[in-house]
Protein backbone atom coordinates (compact mmCIF):
# COMPACT_ATOMS: atom_id res chain seq x y z
CA UNK A 1 0.00 0.00 0.00
CA UNK A 2 1.63 3.36 -1.05
CA UNK A 3 1.47 6.25 1.20
CA UNK A 4 2.39 8.61 -0.87
CA UNK A 5 -0.08 11.52 -2.01
CA UNK A 6 -2.06 11.89 -5.20
CA UNK A 7 -1.28 15.26 -7.30
CA UNK A 8 -4.64 16.61 -6.04
CA UNK A 9 -4.16 15.46 -2.55
CA UNK A 10 -0.66 17.10 -2.40
CA UNK A 11 -1.65 20.32 -4.29
CA UNK A 12 -4.63 20.37 -1.41
CA UNK A 13 -2.52 20.09 1.10
CA UNK A 14 0.73 23.18 0.41
CA UNK A 15 -2.16 24.98 -0.49
CA UNK A 16 -3.28 24.69 3.24
CA UNK A 17 -1.93 27.40 5.90
CA UNK A 18 1.02 24.48 7.79
CA UNK A 19 4.35 26.78 8.57
CA UNK A 20 7.42 25.06 6.20
CA UNK A 21 10.90 24.50 7.04
CA UNK A 22 13.39 25.71 4.12
CA UNK A 23 16.71 23.87 4.19
CA UNK A 24 19.66 25.53 2.16
CA UNK A 25 22.78 23.72 1.85
CA UNK A 26 25.45 25.32 3.63
CA UNK A 27 29.14 24.51 2.71
CA UNK A 28 30.96 23.03 5.26
CA UNK A 29 28.54 23.19 7.85
CA UNK A 30 25.06 20.98 8.17
CA UNK A 31 22.44 22.87 5.96
CA UNK A 32 20.08 25.91 7.22
CA UNK A 33 16.73 24.91 8.43
CA UNK A 34 14.30 27.54 9.31
CA UNK A 35 10.60 27.76 9.86
CA UNK A 36 8.76 30.11 7.36
CA UNK A 37 5.24 31.07 6.54
CA UNK A 38 4.57 30.47 2.77
CA UNK A 39 2.25 31.17 -0.03
CA UNK A 40 1.83 28.06 -2.65
CA UNK A 41 -0.48 28.05 -6.07
CA UNK A 42 -1.45 24.82 -6.89
CA UNK A 43 0.44 23.82 -9.59
CA UNK A 44 2.99 26.50 -9.83
CA UNK A 45 5.62 27.67 -7.20
CA UNK A 46 6.16 28.09 -3.68
CA UNK A 47 6.99 31.85 -2.34
CA UNK A 48 8.29 32.93 1.18
CA UNK A 49 9.53 36.27 2.02
CA UNK A 50 12.59 36.98 4.18
CA UNK A 51 14.97 40.12 4.67
CA UNK A 52 17.40 40.56 1.77
CA UNK A 53 20.31 40.28 3.75
CA UNK A 54 19.63 37.42 6.12
CA UNK A 55 21.20 34.13 5.95
CA UNK A 56 18.58 32.56 4.54
CA UNK A 57 19.09 34.80 1.16
CA UNK A 58 22.72 35.00 1.07
CA UNK A 59 22.80 30.57 0.88
CA UNK A 60 20.03 31.04 -1.72
CA UNK A 61 21.90 33.56 -3.70
CA UNK A 62 24.76 30.91 -3.62
CA UNK A 63 23.27 27.33 -4.16
CA UNK A 64 20.29 28.41 -6.30
CA UNK A 65 18.47 25.51 -4.47
CA UNK A 66 16.44 24.56 -1.55
CA UNK A 67 14.46 22.11 0.31
CA UNK A 68 11.08 22.32 1.35
CA UNK A 69 9.11 20.45 4.27
CA UNK A 70 5.72 21.08 5.06
CA UNK A 71 4.09 18.86 7.90
CA UNK A 72 0.84 18.19 9.93
CA UNK A 73 1.80 18.51 13.35
CA UNK A 74 -0.92 15.92 14.94
CA UNK A 75 -1.51 12.64 13.85
CA UNK A 76 -2.60 10.78 11.20
CA UNK A 77 1.08 12.81 10.05
CA UNK A 78 1.41 13.92 6.58
CA UNK A 79 4.17 15.99 4.51
CA UNK A 80 5.57 16.92 1.08
CA UNK A 81 8.90 18.13 0.78
CA UNK A 82 9.72 20.11 -2.38
CA UNK A 83 13.64 20.51 -4.23
CA UNK A 84 13.71 22.92 -6.64
CA UNK A 85 15.69 26.06 -7.70
CA UNK A 86 14.91 29.29 -5.95
CA UNK A 87 15.14 32.67 -7.53
CA UNK A 88 15.27 35.82 -5.27
CA UNK A 89 13.51 38.75 -7.07
CA UNK A 90 11.59 42.05 -5.27
CA UNK A 91 7.96 41.17 -3.22
CA UNK A 92 4.82 43.04 -4.04
CA UNK A 93 3.53 43.98 -0.73
CA UNK A 94 -0.16 43.50 -1.60
CA UNK A 95 0.60 40.30 -3.48
CA UNK A 96 3.52 38.48 -1.34
CA UNK A 97 3.61 40.14 2.12
CA UNK A 98 0.43 41.34 3.27
CA UNK A 99 -1.95 38.16 2.40
CA UNK A 100 0.70 35.70 3.87
CA UNK A 101 0.64 37.66 7.83
CA UNK A 102 -3.11 37.73 7.36
CA UNK A 103 -3.21 33.95 6.65
CA UNK A 104 -1.37 33.18 9.40
CA UNK A 105 -2.36 35.53 11.93
CA UNK A 106 -5.67 36.61 10.99
CA UNK A 107 -7.17 39.95 10.19
CA UNK A 108 -6.70 41.76 13.83
CA UNK A 109 -3.05 40.59 14.41
CA UNK A 110 -1.96 39.92 11.19
CA UNK A 111 -2.39 44.10 10.56
CA UNK A 112 -0.87 44.64 13.41
CA UNK A 113 1.86 42.48 12.59
CA UNK A 114 2.41 44.37 9.26
CA UNK A 115 2.47 47.75 11.01
CA UNK A 116 4.90 46.57 13.70
CA UNK A 117 7.20 45.21 11.11
CA UNK A 118 6.28 47.85 8.47
CA UNK A 119 10.53 48.97 8.39
CA UNK A 120 11.81 45.20 7.76
CA UNK A 121 9.19 45.15 4.34
CA UNK A 122 11.37 47.48 2.10
CA UNK A 123 14.60 45.53 2.89
CA UNK A 124 12.33 41.90 1.93
CA UNK A 125 13.00 40.15 -0.54
CA UNK A 126 10.58 37.27 -2.26
CA UNK A 127 12.10 33.67 -2.55
CA UNK A 128 10.12 31.29 -5.74
CA UNK A 129 10.95 27.69 -5.38
CA UNK A 130 9.71 25.44 -8.57
CA UNK A 131 9.42 22.46 -7.59
CA UNK A 132 11.40 20.08 -9.34
CA UNK A 133 11.22 16.78 -7.53
CA UNK A 134 8.85 16.21 -4.77
CA UNK A 135 8.39 13.20 -1.73
CA UNK A 136 4.82 12.75 0.35
CA UNK A 137 3.83 10.66 3.01
CA UNK A 138 -0.14 10.69 4.23
CA UNK A 139 -0.52 8.22 7.06
CA UNK A 140 -4.13 8.30 6.56
CA UNK A 141 -3.52 6.10 3.81
CA UNK A 142 -2.17 3.29 6.28
CA UNK A 143 -4.41 0.91 7.89
CA UNK A 144 -2.40 -0.28 11.13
Amino acid sequence: MSLAMTKEEREAFLADTHVAVVSIANGERGPLAVPVWYAYTPGGTLRFVTGDESRKARLIRATGRVSVCVQTETPPYRYVVIEGPATITAPDYERDIRPTALRYLGPQMGETYLRATAAEHAAAVLVTVTPARWLTVDYRKWGG
